[in-house]
């Protein structure tokens, strides 16, 4: 990869990180529904389940995609599928009642396996591949993915913060309840893009 093209690479990785999508709308429920020490393992499983589908990516998968057409088409059908049977889970789950069980958060392996019916995940490999390591040198990929590493663990932690400063207005199962449906109508709305391409 070229030096001029880092500042490029970082920007493009905070942009994207940072911006609304599935996984950060999820971390944002999580930091609400759990707090943010909790919602570590989904945080770290998000970043380094990225870093490792950015390797593939660009070790490889773009390729499958340019060969055989209809397993990007498969991915995205999958995809859509999780994605709105995870926006029904979120809009459907129950305020936890006073001294019930609560939930689990996603687990670090449930996190980095999304990665893979991402479909902003997989957009944003695919584009960081394709305009930062156009040759697709192991150095080259390898460099990509260590900045996504690198930025978006952070970026991302902004939502699980957020998420936590939110219990505040979530006293209520009413409440909870209106957060955990708009969340869900949210996820859906990230299908969108997807849908229109």
């Amino acid at each position: 990869m070229q030096i001029d093209l880092l500042l490029p690479l970082v920007l493009f990785a905070f942009a994207t990180s940072v911006t609304p999508g599935p996984n950060n709308l999820m971390l944002m429920a999580s930091g609400a529904n759990f707090g943010v020490r909790a919602t570590l393992p989904h945080m770290m499983g998000v970043g380094l389940g990225f870093v490792f589908l950015c390797l593939c990516t660009g070790l490889g998968l773009v390729e499958v995609f340019d060969r055989w057409p209809f397993t990007r088409q498969a991915l995205t059908v999958a995809a859509a599928v999780y994605l709105v049977w995870l926006a029904w889970k979120f809009g459907t789950a129950a305020p936890v009642a006073e001294g019930a069980a609560r939930g689990q958060p996603m687990s670090f392996m449930a996190a980095a396996a999304f990665q893979w019916v991402n479909p902003k995940a997989w957009a944003m490999a695919v584009t960081a591949v394709t305009l930062y390591a156009g040759d697709r040198s192991a150095g080259a990929v390898a460099l990509v993915a260590a900045v996504f590493g690198m930025v978006n663990i952070p970026s991302v932690a902004l939502w699980v913060v957020a998420g936590r400063e939110m219990r505040r207005l979530l006293t209520s199962p009413a409440r909870l309840r209106a957060f955990n449906w708009t969340m869900a109508g949210l996820i859906l709305l990230t299908l969108w893009p997807m849908l229109q391409g």
